[in-house]
């Protein structure tokens, strides 16, 4: 043991060769401890609104407003404010508006960028300058710097910062300076993104999302259901690549694939043309403001319908091939009486609302025709070798997993599977049973080696757990009895609709059941919070995103537009700064148009979870448990180099 200590100092040396530069470092991380925590902001259900998404990420869910009014107080007419902060999020579309009625720009680039460097002081004033210096933008980071730092060696800093400032202007550097003061402003008021699940499906833009995330800063991401279908559709299963291609259909969004990701679906719409082209596909209506009678809408309502069938085939061959999963009540197609058109679900004989199934054998229902086989041969190669999606997915797998724990908080998308009487319920994978954080533990295990694992049939179990995980009753991110999508095509009973959540969602106010999660995740219940994302919280029909006496927040309140008029918002954001936790509840985004012309913002109210008095440090946080960990380690070299134990360097 003292080998290794000893091998492990004399490597820390390389780096602190010197007494003097190991007691630098020392006295450098000591001061950073003491510095305000970075502010932290948590977005959840972002759906594919990349538009909400992008306008959310720019102003910080307010963090952007609050530094300004910080800055100028009543001194900044409430109007004037908005017009700055429009300024920040969208400088080069707001300049040019203004330069449409502005006769004098010169004192226009003037004033705004005295505004901005002032905002930009306050944004920077709790990082180090090391770290300030690292986010500054490349073609201005000198000037920049000149400008937010106080020069005490400079005798006559007004006349310093002038000249700055006017030789800006002169050289035609203006307008692409405040685009770069404000980009940083942006940078700077939010320390650390968490996405708390479900970036896909629904919306029109989950792949601009994804790539504005992989320029962000500092992002982690709690995987949802919507991605781990994405995820395994990437990784080749069958079972979730039907399911991605329907939703997109099912919300008009198939040039996702087409458009985003240069997936070739036409061998699928003309299948779907041919088989379904004289079929009204009554049941297979899209969420979508196309036209009914348009040509494109009649192609997307038929490949809808021949998704789906194909989804309740593969989905049923997949029942077979895994009787571990104990999904057998799923399979539906060999349930159906062809030829009285009904369906026998629990003892109960049902009448189907469509009977036309002309690709599916009564004989053996889940058997592929061969063209469909095909077809998915086909999509299995177009999603494998989508460069774009491959890159997206890896993305997800370096920054993301089922949960995580950060700073006293526990993240999480859907719900930890529970008994009736509160306790964990314990969960067969694969023929072990597994409950609470080891559950969760084992199927991101399972989904890294569905892309990774060398061996084919560890690979294999890996991109089924993708399926299991995305509608398996069992499921953290799923938790419900059934995914109905079945019924709701072929039924019209919604007694048959109904999927029943799991108890957890019933006891997520008894505080013994959620202290006794936070304390499976290692976490302190007298402090620590759960951040819940999945379910949509119905403000409108009086529900609080605040539970169990605000030791969970279930920050989804209704980012995709499918679900605003069921909740009355558009979406919950959570921001934990230095003073504690801010929940900020959005008015729903009219367009990034309208944002910038009318100066529109979509942070309406916010409510204040948590205060305290005496400010979160980064001492506070985990990076700060790790800096005192590093500063252990200095001070023990420091009395290795003392004591000769390790010859300094010189």
């Amino acid at each position: 043991m003292r080998d290794l200590e000893t091998r492990y100092l004399e490597r820390l040396s390389d780096l602190y060769p010197t007494i003097a530069a190991a007691s630098t470092e020392i006295i450098n991380l000591q001061a950073i401890l003491n510095l305000p925590k970075g502010t932290e902001h948590f977005l959840t259900d972002i759906h594919g609104e990349y538009e909400a998404f992008s306008h959310v990420l720019k102003n910080g869910s307010g963090a952007v407003r609050k530094k300004i009014d910080e800055v100028f107080g009543n001194t900044m007419s409430a109007r004037d404010k908005k017009r700055l902060a429009t300024l920040i999020y969208y400088p080069k579309a707001k300049m040019d508006i203004i330069k449409e009625t502005e006769t004098n720009m010169e004192d226009w680039y003037r004033v705004h960028l005295y505004l901005l460097i002032e905002v930009s002081k306050r944004a920077a004033s709790k990082y180090t300058r090391s770290k300030v210096r690292k986010a500054l933008p490349k073609d201005f980071a000198y000037v920049i710097e000149e400008l937010i730092t106080e020069k005490a060696e400079v005798r006559d800093k007004e006349s310093y910062y002038n000249e700055i400032i006017s030789t800006i202007i002169r050289i035609g550097r203006a307008e692409e300076f405040i685009i770069a003061i404000s980009e940083l402003i942006q940078r700077l008021v939010v320390d650390h993104l968490h996405i708390v699940g479900d970036i896909y499906d629904r919306g029109p833009g989950p792949h601009i999302i994804m790539d504005k995330l992989m320029a962000y800063h500092s992002v982690d991401i709690q995987w949802g259901n919507h991605d781990v279908v994405w995820m395994g559709a990437a990784a080749g299963q069958r079972g979730c690549i039907v399911n991605v291609i329907r939703i997109c259909a099912r919300y008009g969004n198939l040039d996702i694939l087409e458009d985003g990701y240069g997936i070739n679906l036409l061998p699928l719409a003309t299948y779907a043309m041919r088989v379904y082209g004289d079929d009204p596909c009554t049941c297979f209506k899209l969420k979508s403001s196309d036209t009914a009678e348009s040509e494109e809408m009649k192609m997307n309502v038929r490949i809808h319908k021949a998704i789906s069938v194909l989804q309740f085939k593969i989905e049923g061959q997949i029942i077979q091939r895994r009787p571990e999963f104990h999904l057998e009540e799923r399979a539906m197609l060999h349930r159906i009486d062809f030829e009285r058109g009904t369906i026998t679900l629990e003892g109960k004989e049902y009448p189907l609302s469509d009977t036309n199934f002309p690709t599916v054998d009564p004989r053996d229902p889940y058997r592929l025709t061969p063209e469909e086989e095909e077809i998915m041969n086909r999509l299995e190669r177009a999603f494998a070798n989508c460069e774009k999606l491959q890159q997206h997915m890896r993305f997800l797998l370096t920054k993301g997993g089922l949960y995580k724990v950060y700073n006293d908080n526990l993240l999480y998308h859907g719900c930890v599977p529970l008994n009736e009487d509160g306790s964990l319920k314990e969960v067969e994978i694969y023929g072990t049973k597994y409950r609470g954080k080891e559950l969760y533990d084992v199927l991101e295990s399972y989904v890294r080696k569905g892309f990774f694992a060398l061996d084919e049939k560890e690979r294999q179990a890996g991109r089924d757990i993708m399926w299991f995980i995305w509608l398996h009753p069992d499921s953290p991110l799923f938790g419900k009895n059934k995914m109905a999508t079945f019924e709701r095509f072929f039924l019209v009973d919604p007694e048959t609709h109904i999927e029943k959540k799991n108890p957890y969602y019933f006891l997520i106010e008894n505080e013994t059941v959620i202290d006794g999660i936070l304390r499976e995740f290692g976490l302190d219940p007298g402090k620590a919070h759960i951040v819940n994302g999945h379910v949509p919280v119905k403000r409108k029909d009086g529900e609080s995103p605040v539970k169990c006496g605000g030791k969970v927040l279930v920050i989804d309140g209704g980012f995709s537009k499918a679900y605003q008029e069921e909740t009355g918002i558009a979406g919950y954001t959570l921001v934990y700064h230095s003073f504690g936790l801010r929940l900020v509840a959005h008015e729903p985004f009219e367009s990034t148009e309208a944002a910038i012309a009318k100066e529109n913002d979509i942070h309406s109210e916010t409510m204040v979870v948590q205060r305290v008095y005496d400010r979160y440090l980064v001492g506070d946080t985990d990076a700060g448990r790790e800096l005192r960990e590093q500063i252990q380690d200095l001070e023990r070299l420091l009395a290795a180099y003392r004591n000769g134990e390790i010859t300094e360097k010189l």
